[in-house]
């Protein structure tokens, strides 16, 4: 540690900031010993290895772009504002994590690569426990409005063995791009749990996806335009699948050809999970002969693979 009575003015140019002298570098990394050692007592070894890190990697932040008062204090009247706007049908908080990358960079650190294993993409915000179940076939849209969409698939391991009795989730935004929970008269649609048969196999009627902007009336919203981001999210459904003895799966697939693809503002695309969803013309016989009234439809189809708990 630099011995705080040496002084010295001498400017020195730190790796992205502006020239600091020696005595002021002094001053900052004193200060960043402090805190660090603060945690020295503390039991949990992961804790500490966490809050040690963050406390590292903040104090660079705020040296490397000489972060002022007025700055920091505008930082902390946003994150309040965050926490004010979040209840129990919006989670700010999500949104501001999803485009800042962090919650896709967390779910890449913890969703290693695993075989064939479908890959993993973001939670989202929009997740509500207790979704209704339907049966094999059924569907899930609840009546909200969008083009019907049927979707089958398997549920396998990385041996290639079908999954039986796997619980999947799904859930999705109607053609406006909101999803239930986003109105106020409590309509549960767009959102369902089913199990995959003996043979691991499913199938169920939805909604073809669409693009829509995530929430941008609130602190997030204002962060995108400020910096000259779009609050457009690729056409996507949500998949979470769990099985006993296999890695919990959340992940999306995307509509292939969706200009979106390249510019999704929560980072969430992978090519892995794009999909065709084939436009099917009007009159076209469903697989389970359910009449459309002469409305077009679209299939697609979903192979998931769960990786090894």
């Amino acid at each position: 540690m630099p011995d705080r009575n040496t002084v010295d003015n001498s400017p020195v140019a730190a790796p992205g900031q502006h020239d600091v002298s020696k005595a002021q570098q002094a001053v900052e990394e004193r200060l960043i010993e402090t805190v660090l050692q603060s945690f020295d007592g503390c039991q949990d070894p992961r804790l500490k290895q966490v809050m040690q890190a963050l406390v590292r990697h903040l104090h660079a932040f705020v040296r490397e772009v000489r972060l002022t008062e007025g700055e920091w204090n505008k930082a902390i009247e946003f994150l309040t504002e965050v926490g004010h706007i979040t209840d129990d049908r919006r989670q700010e908080f999500i949104l501001l994590s999803d485009v800042l990358g962090a919650s896709m960079q967390t779910i890449n650190v913890n969703n290693e690569a695993c075989g064939d294993a479908t890959e993993a993409t973001v939670f989202g915000p929009f997740f509500v426990d207790d979704a209704p179940r339907i049966e094999q076939g059924g569907d899930l849209s609840g009546g909200a409005a969008g083009q019907p969409c049927w979707v089958e698939g398997t549920v396998r391991d990385t041996e290639g063995k079908p999954v039986p009795n796997a619980r999947i989730e799904v859930w999705e935004a109607d053609e406006d791009g909101f999803y239930d929970v986003q109105y106020t008269d409590n309509r549960v649609s767009g959102r369902a749990h089913l199990f995959s048969d003996e043979q691991g196999e499913f199938r169920f009627w939805g909604l073809t996806p669409t693009p829509y902007p995530i929430p941008h009336d609130g602190p997030v919203g204002r962060m995108l335009e400020a910096t000259g981001r779009s609050p457009m999210r690729a056409s996507h459904l949500h998949f979470m699948v769990s099985a006993p003895q296999l890695r919990t799966l959340v992940t999306h697939i995307f509509v292939r050809g969706d200009e979106l693809l390249e510019s999704d503002t929560v980072f969430g695309v992978k090519d892995s999970l794009i999909k065709d969803f084939v436009q099917q013309p009007a009159g076209t016989a469903t697989p389970d002969g359910r009449e459309l009234d002469d409305r077009t439809w679209a299939r697609a189809r979903f192979d998931i693979v769960l990786a090894p708990a």
